[in-house]
């Protein structure tokens, strides 16, 4: 018996982004509108604090007549869309193994449904696919991240109708044969349980027109479970060597207290958060989830012929991301902090981030630990980082805050491979300044490289290197064998 002592030669170091956050161009080159152009930029005293990016009927309609005029940072992004090739440049030049980003699904199929894709939408992608190739970059490429496009929204209320499964199928069809030669590790729905928080953001669905939105996003999830084993079946007939990984945002939960009813809350909140991996690993709804469906009077429409599909094409490897844990209680009183999406109650044992994310390194290796023990197959960290503000000081970032955060997350990993988990990869989130998802705003920043743009888009969008850039460089070079 051999012990693995670090992370294998073939581990793939990087970082993660997603289209909706980084390209701009929202309107450029035939691409349509999607669920991410309507989110705006709210200042932190306006919030209201809920993180649920919600958006009304009323409010679209206003948005698209011109009666509401709001910044929307999405639309604009950090103009990745013609800076790619020097961005790419510095990824490079940190030593990137490996670098995720999504298609805009828009960009393909301006409304989603359109038959014939849009050339200029795939030639840009070939173009972004080939410089990275060029400096022996791996991409990963996750095929819906935040960005249904509009059109399904304005036609079907997004994932709400099963009508979208065969659009998406025919979307996920179209790049796997164009991209075929150049893209072996795919992702489908990035952190696919958001659904179930923000219909919107997750699915394109309006949730005040449906009479039971519960429900509704229930039923969305299931067809998007259905949509990703039909896209793994295509790219097992299209591309035989690739891998298809599902992507969930892990919200580990520890019991607020050793009382055993708040172990039982923890465990419960738990399997509802691993709902998502148990069905596309595992390929069936777990007993919990019937029982949940019972409990809370929800009716699906689920086929024999879907759970047959689910169950033949489940994914190869695991992928999700990690920014902190969260605590469960029968009697939630206590101080709360804010999180990914999600609120929680305050962990007397943790330090928080700018934003109260909970910092939990040692967090990170018991979810790597259960993810292997729980499915046996391939993980990939797809996603971590901290969301902080960044100062410049004669030209210069000092971020060691930064680095002393994904220094602690990676040594956590690495103990988990020693631990015996399987770990294909690490991709820091993002390596580059960009849009915040849940916020919209530039001051919440996670990368190695600086973006002179402010909240508002104003600035010169110059690139500038962080002191963490060259403390990712080192590490990848040296495979965090020092850390």
């Amino acid at each position: 018996m051999s012990t693995n002592r670090g992370f294998k030669d073939t581990f793939l170091w990087g970082g993660a982004t997603a289209a909706n956050q980084i390209e701009g161009a929202y309107d450029k080159d035939g691409k349509g509108m999607s669920a991410a152009d309507f989110i705006e930029y709210v200042p932190k005293e306006q919030r209201t604090g809920d993180n649920h990016m919600e958006i009304t009927s009323d409010h679209i309609q206003k948005v698209l007549s011109g009666e509401h005029e709001g910044h929307f940072p999405k639309r604009e992004g950090i103009d990745f869309y013609h800076t790619y090739k020097e961005d790419i440049k510095l990824f490079a030049e940190m030593g990137f193994k490996a670098f995720r980003m999504s298609i805009h699904w828009s960009r393909i199929f301006p409304k989603g449904y359109e038959h014939q894709p849009n050339e200029a939408g795939l030639a840009f992608y070939d173009d972004v696919f080939d410089t990275l190739l060029s400096y022996n970059i791996e991409p990963v490429v996750t095929l819906s991240h935040y960005e249904t496009p509009f059109g399904l929204t304005e036609k079907y209320n997004g994932w709400a109708d099963r009508a979208v499964i065969d659009h998406f199928v025919h979307y996920a069809e179209t790049v796997f044969k164009r991209y075929k030669d150049k893209v072996k590790y795919w992702m489908t729905f990035n952190e696919i349980n958001i659904i179930n928080i923000s219909p919107f953001t997750g699915g394109g669905i309006i949730s005040d027109k449906e009479q039971n939105p519960i429900e509704t996003s229930y039923q969305a999830l299931h067809h998007q479970f259905v949509a990703s084993a039909l896209a793994t079946k295509k790219l097992k007939q299209i591309i035989p060597n690739a891998q298809m990984g599902c992507m969930l945002a892990r919200m580990k939960h520890y019991p607020y207290t050793c009382n055993p009813e708040d172990v039982l809350k923890a465990q419960q909140d738990d399997q509802m958060n691993l709902l998502y991996t148990d069905v596309q690993a595992l390929g069936e709804y777990p007993n919990y989830y019937h029982k949940f469906l019972l409990d809370h009077n929800l009716s699906l429409n689920i086929t024999d012929a879907d759970l047959a599909i689910i169950k033949q094409y489940p994914v190869d490897y695991i992928s999700f991301s990690y920014y902190m844990s969260m605590l469960s209680s029968t009697t939630p009183e206590g101080e709360t902090t804010q999180g990914n999406l999600m609120n929680s109650l305050k962990n007397p044992y943790l330090e928080a981030s700018d934003w109260g994310w909970q910092i939990d390194p040692v967090g990170l290796r018991i979810v790597l630990n259960e993810l292997w023990d729980r499915y046996k197959k391939p993980l990939f960290i797809v996603e971590n980082g901290l969301g902080a503000k960044d100062t410049i000081e004669n030209g210069q970032i000092h971020d060691n805050y930064r680095i002393d955060y994904l220094q602690k997350h990676i040594a956590e990993a690495k103990r988990a491979v020693e631990d015996g988990v399987d770990l294909m990869g690490y991709l820091a989130w993002g390596p580059i300044d960009l849009v915040s998802m849940s916020t919209s705003e530039m001051t919440k920043r996670y990368g190695f490289i600086y973006v002179d743009q402010d909240d508002y888009g104003q600035g010169t969008k110059k690139r500038i290197k962080k002191d963490s850039f060259d403390w990712y460089k080192a590490l990848i070079q040296s495979n965090a064998h020092d850390l």
